[in-house]
């Protein structure tokens, strides 16, 4: 392999990586965070709430972004904009805080859709393999993130400032593995409108879409109140922490491995249903019998969300035909999709609320369940999406 090729991989691997620590590293400082800021439990949940929504919201920038300057000068300044961020939110003041948190979104947001066109237009003919190392370097960074924080803060003796602007470290160090990639001659999209136009006029796009905002809306609502439900269980706290942190490190093997597999077969409709029946177990398991070998429901749950996230993002990346038309349906399905996982863990929690249990809640995300399976059955089946399509 020339040097070349392995600047090209090890930079787009390191990028990858950085596509959730700014939002990850910020559960396990939050009551450190709230505290030094003044903020209430609403105005600190708002932090992650804002990072999410924006990761909806300014998707549709990239197609343009990348019609005026190209993929791999879109993607290097999405990390520098990830380190500025990062590094701004830990200035002193609340409206920085949410300020540097934005910014380092709106950046995270424009890389997401990035990436399955650079899968496409630097990987052509190994997009299952390189999806897999995109998905479980995006699942492992959010891993290793929300596991280093509080260590790195106590070894360093920084405060939840000092080690917010440490991630800033391996943003600017896959900016610099990248720089390659982006000092050469950009091949920049052309006809962006039209690329638009004919994903907007396909109904796989609407399945795909369904899809990626569904497994996204399950996901981070286990993220958010998975080991709450485990403490009213009954569950000591840190054996709640752990098994939240076991089922994080199941999807990293499991989003290397899926779509490789998937990949190699026309239709992913197989491993679409299989995932959203194994997310469903997990569901149930934590439903009914949370205390009963809890660790086996996380590994389950672990699985089924870990190849649902990575099979979203493998049909965007394999449905289209060029590079260009895979960036505008990763801007629709990714946009609208955590548009609507945004909303997720707070319509959970205001189910609690309302019924005063989980058993509503937990009733209420399985039959999301049921809708994402439909959706996925669809957005598997073998389809071509761009010129020959329309």
């Amino acid at each position: 392999m020339s040097l070349r090729s392995v600047l090209l991989v090890a930079g787009f691997a390191l990028a990858a990586l950085n596509l959730r620590p700014a939002i990850a590293g910020v559960s396990p400082l939050l009551d450190e965070i709230m505290n030094d800021a003044g903020l209430t439990p609403a105005g600190g949940g708002a932090i992650t709430t804002v990072m999410v929504v924006c990761l909806g919201v300014f998707g549709p920038l990239t197609p343009l972004l990348a019609r005026r300057f190209g993929l791999d000068r879109t993607l290097l300044a999405g990390l520098v904009v990830i380190a500025a961020g990062v590094s701004l939110r830990g200035l002193d003041g609340a409206l920085v805080l949410y300020l540097g948190s934005a910014l380092a979104a709106i950046a995270i947001a424009v890389m997401n859709v990035s990436m399955p066109g650079i899968v496409k237009h630097h990987f052509p003919t190994r997009v299952n393999l390189m999806t897999g190392v995109y998905v479980s370097m995006v699942v492992g960074g959010a891993a290793i993130s929300s596991a280093v924080v509080i260590p790195l803060e106590h070894v360093t003796g920084y405060g939840w400032r000092g080690v917010s602007a440490l991630l800033a470290v391996p943003a600017l160090l896959a900016a610099l593995l990248w720089l390659p990639q982006a000092l050469r001659r950009q091949e920049r999209a052309a006809n962006g409108p039209r690329h638009f136009g004919t994903v907007l006029r396909s109904r796989v796009t609407w399945y795909v879409t369904a899809l990626m905002g569904l497994q996204s809306l399950t996901f981070y609502v286990m993220l958010a109140w998975l080991p709450t439900i485990f403490l009213e269980a009954g569950l000591p706290a840190d054996q709640a922490g752990y098994l939240l942190s076991l089922t994080n490190l199941v999807q990293v093997g499991t989003s290397l491995a899926v779509p490789v597999l998937a990949g190699r077969r026309a239709s992913q409709v197989p491993y679409v249903v299989g995932a959203g029946l194994l997310t469903v177990a997990g569901y149930l398991g934590v439903l009914l019998v949370p205390t009963t070998l809890p660790w086996f429901w996380m590994v389950v749950l672990g699985i089924g969300q870990g190849a649902s996230f990575a099979l979203a993002l493998l049909i965007i990346a394999l449905r289209p035909a060029d590079p260009a038309t895979v960036t505008a349906l990763s801007a629709v399905a990714q946009s609208v999709g955590y548009v609507i996982a945004a909303f997720g863990p707070l319509a959970f929690g205001f189910l609690r609320q309302l019924s005063g249990g989980w058993t509503v809640p937990l009733l209420t995300g399985l039959g999301v369940l049921v809708v994402q399976i439909v959706a996925g059955w669809f957005a598997g089946r073998p389809a071509t999406l761009g010129k020959a399509s329309l």
